[in-house]
């Protein structure tokens, strides 16, 4: 950041007589006078106000917001967060000073920042400050300064996606520590911040520069430790514990494709100092602790810098399921904004050059965007086989000749290698002990000649895809000779750092990333929607329902571009005739339902076969369903509000909205029956920012204006066809 530009310098005294610390914000992320709130909901009109800093002199505060969410740190005696406060709300999740972070250095553990001195944890006064004084073994901070929000890494864009910005619209504070005297240490440890326009959002990370002239082990890191107010208060022991209002995830996640089963790196515990609570245990879950599982134990050499895992804050206003699910969604867009790309994507069953031009061929025809060579395929990312790459890079200029990406399939970690090279279980001291049982080492010998080829088949060939299944799933290592780790201790950061560098390349490279597990803030574009395997063998009618029921329950937590289905064209683990969509033009009803239930949710399914179509019937469904999807996109890719999950019984139903764009909503109703349905619906269409009238155009185009009721719903009148889906397009 140059700060040439006029910026605000302050310097003090504190108590002890040591210098307030250096302040530097330059002109264009100063805000002046207070902060103030945002007049409106964020989640159905764009909120106007930038992020900025502002400065209190007097009281010796730094604040940083958008207008949505506010975070007041004090900087003197030391600095410490005071406020973290929900502008929609007006309410504060803080109800306690602690330390801005935590670092184990060379086996001592030192708190960053903080405050100590508070009389009562159960909720914080202004008043109280002034008394408060820094902890003498704390990092002490030196330096405040606001920048520019950074990318954390390329993204190019090589496809279609939203219009998002990257890096995300915002602003940073940075605040610079150093050591004790006392503690013999030669480095400096920064807490970074960002907050980012329209989305009460922060994320918050560590970096540590070594400025010694030896090795320092960083053994350990909290990246934020929290006082939050909490949601609830029980005297008895409460299962589940109802979280304070705040979403937290982090950029180390790794083990599920949901973020509900691998947010490994946030902990809520029992916070000691917090007497006054109602539990009679003092068990109360409050106090927010970001750290990887386990480690990092991380070697940083003299001159180097250490960067921690990154906590991704969201303030909630609300306890209801769908404001809180379009907000988690929100924040993926901004943070994330990969994950709007969509393609319309095949799996083709066979990597034989014939098989793969016949596949691109009936994408080209009928509009898909995308060919993976799929699992037992044939396609091997493994094979240096000069005459192979050449196959390979011949096969992707004749797709990309027809505007089709192609790559395919590789199988990571859900496979053993050999003694030697595959994780070794601390319990047992020999091979095994992970999630998938046994498993290579990402630290290991083969890991690297790996990576290597995966890197190079990617620049020899230009592939544009990789689906890389049974992903790094977290897996600690007990080995010792593995050279990509010194032991246990550092062998899950080693190991994650590892295939996160190599999404993030290809993020940068236009490679779009298939990834059964939770990658997204690592350059992962998609992951499973979610589905048991096995039901694509049930009988065709059963998939259709079924899959219906995976789309809307695979949206709570998702974007429609988040998740891929899956489309047996040809038999999958079974099911025989019945569940088998080939010969497609013997069932092609069934196949159109597929079609309709995952262009219909916004949502790419894995069309798994040799083609996709038998005859021109077949191709022309197919053709009207990707013309469909096309020509409605923009709504169609945008946040899915859920209606009525389906069940086979009655109609179900789901609307997707976007208050930014002129298709402001689309309403995508199935009648799963046997029979016609014709019925008056009341749709609410609050998150289309539709307020007095709407106007409805239904699947054949009719057009009518209707009235919006004070609670935010209209009236439609439908009529579905027996076993068919229909739409209605709000503007």
């Amino acid at each position: 950041m140059n700060f040439a530009a006029p910026a605000l310098l302050l310097l003090g005294f504190v108590q002890g007589g040591a210098a307030a610390p250096r302040i530097e914000i330059p002109d264009a992320l100063r805000g002046s006078g207070e902060a103030a709130a945002f007049d409106g909901d964020w989640l159905v009109k764009s909120c106007n106000i930038q992020s900025r800093v502002y400065i209190n002199s007097a009281s010796n505060e730094v604040t940083i917001s958008n207008g949505l969410v506010r975070r007041v740190f004090r900087t003197s005696p030391n600095a410490a967060t005071i406020d973290f406060r929900n502008l929609n709300t007006n309410e504060t999740l803080v109800r306690a000073v602690e330390p801005e972070a935590v670092l184990g250095i060379d086996g001592v553990e030192y708190e960053i920042g903080g405050l100590a001195g508070q009389i009562e944890h159960g909720y914080l006064l202004h008043s109280w400050l002034d008394a408060m004084t820094a902890r003498p073994a704390a990092f002490r901070c030196v330096a405040v300064r606001a920048v520019e929000t950074r990318e954390r890494f390329a993204w190019k864009r090589a496809r279609y996606s939203e219009n998002r910005a990257w890096p995300p619209r915002g602003a940073g504070l940075e605040f610079v520590y150093n050591p004790p005297a006392a503690s013999g240490l030669e480095v400096e440890a920064v807490v970074h911040y960002e907050i980012y326009d329209g989305i009460p959002a922060i994320s918050k990370w560590i970096t540590v520069k070594n400025l010694s002239k030896r090795e320092i082990h960083i053994d350990s890191t909290i990246c934020e430790k929290l006082a939050a107010v909490e949601a609830e208060s029980s005297v008895e022991r409460t299962l589940p514990w109802e979280n304070p209002n705040i979403y937290v995830e982090t950029d180390e996640m790794f083990g599920a494709s949901s973020p509900r089963s691998n947010n490994v790196g946030v902990e809520w515990v029992p916070d000691p100092q917090y007497k006054s609570q109602v539990h009679y245990e003092r068990k109360t879950p409050n106090l927010l602790i970001v750290r990887p599982p386990t480690g990092p134990a991380a070697a940083v050499a003299p001159g180097g810098e250490f960067t921690s895992i990154r906590a991704f804050e969201l303030l909630y206003d609300s306890t209801d399921r769908e404001r809180r699910s379009l907000s988690i969604r929100k924040l993926y867009r901004t943070v994330a904004p990969w994950i709007t790309e969509n393609p319309i994507l095949m799996h083709v069953r066979s990597a034989e050059p014939v098989a793969v031009r016949l596949a691109i061929d009936q994408c080209s025809e009928t509009g898909f965007e995308m060919v993976i060579m799929t699992f037992g395929s044939g396609f091997d990312i493994e094979n240096e086989d000069p005459k192979y790459l050449q196959q390979i890079r011949e096969l992707a200029d004749y797709a990309r000749s027809k505007n089709i990406d192609i790559g395919g399939y590789s199988l990571l970690a859900s496979r053993s290698v050999s003694e030697k090279e595959d994780i070794i279980d601390p319990k047992t001291g020999k091979p095994g002990g992970g999630m998938f049982g046994s498993s290579p080492c990402l630290g290991s010998r083969w890991s690297a000649e790996y990576f290597r080829k995966l890197y190079q088949f990617v620049e020899i060939t230009g592939i544009g895809v990789i689906e890389h299944d049974g992903s790094y799933p977290g897996d600690v290592c007990a080995s010792t000779t593995h050279p990509g780790h010194r032991g246990l201790d550092d062998s899950q950061w080693t190991q994650w750092r590892t295939i996160t560098d190599y999404y993030k390349w290809c993020r940068g490279k236009g490679v779009y990333l298939n990834v059964p597990d939770w990658y997204m803030l690592n350059g992962s574009n998609k992951t499973g929607m979610g589905y048991r395997e096995d039901n694509w063998s049930l009988p065709r009618d059963r998939q259709v329902v079924l899959g219906r029921q995976n789309l809307y329950d695979g949206t709570w937590w998702k974007t429609p571009s988040m998740g891929w289905m899956f489309v047996p064209l040809v038999e999958y683990h079974g099911g025989g005739a019945e569940a088998t969509l080939e010969p497609l033009a013997e069932h092609v009803i069934d196949y159109e339902r597929h079609l309709a239930n995952n262009f219909g949710f916004g949502a790419q399914a894995c069309y798994r076969g040799p083609r996709l179509y038998d005859n021109d019937e077949v191709k022309g469904v197919v053709k009207t369903w990707v013309a469909f999807y096309k020509k409605h996109r923009a709504i169609l890719d945008s946040d899915i509000i859920h209606l009525r999950r389906a069940d086979g019984q009655d109609l179900d139903y789901v609307l997707h909205a976007n208050p930014a764009i002129a298709e402001r909503g689309m309403l995508m109703i199935y009648n799963p029956t046997s029979k016609e349905i014709s019925r008056e619906l009341d749709i609410p269409i609050y998150y289309t920012g539709l307020a007095e009238t709407a106007a409805v155009e239904d699947s054949a185009g009719r057009a009518s204006k209707v009235p919006v009721s004070r609670d935010y719903k209209i009236k439609i009148n439908v009529q579905i066809s027996a076993g068919s889906a229909a739409w209605y397009i709000l503007k």
